[in-house]
C-alpha cells in the first residue's frame, strides 16, 4: 500500500507554488517598477512580505522540506499561497 502524505506534500500542490512564484518573481526582477503604488512610491514593508511569500514559493516547490519546525512554518505552502495572492493583488492594484 502506497503511503500516505499530507496534501502540501504532493506535486499538484508544489507545481501550484512554483507556478504562482515564477512569474512573480520574474516580474520583480526584470521590472520592479510595475508594483509602484498609485502614489507612485514603493510600500517596503508588503513588498518584503511578497518577496517572502515568492521564496517560499520557489523552496516548497521544488521540492525542499526543512527539518525545523519554524522553518516549516514559515515555508507553509498556505502561508506563500496568501503571500503570493497578495503580490498578485498589489500587482493589479499598481497596474489599475
Amino acid at each position: 500500500m502506497p503511503e500516505r502524505r499530507r496534501w502540501t506534500q504532493h506535486g499538484a500542490c508544489r507545481a501550484v507554488l512554483l507556478l504562482l512564484a515564477a512569474p512573480l518573481g520574474l516580474l520583480l526582477l526584470i521590472h520592479p517598477g510595475s508594483m509602484v503604488g498609485a502614489d507612485g512610491h514603493y510600500s517596503h514593508p508588503l513588498l518584503m512580505l511578497v518577496m517572502l511569500g515568492i521564496c517560499s514559493g520557489f523552496i516548497h516547490g521544488l521540492g525542499f522540506t526543512p527539518a525545523s519546525v519554524w522553518a516549516r512554518g514559515l515555508i507553509h505552502p498556505l502561508l506563500s499561497g496568501c503571500l503570493l495572492g497578495y503580490g498578485y493583488w498589489l500587482l493589479m492594484q499598481a497596474s489599475a
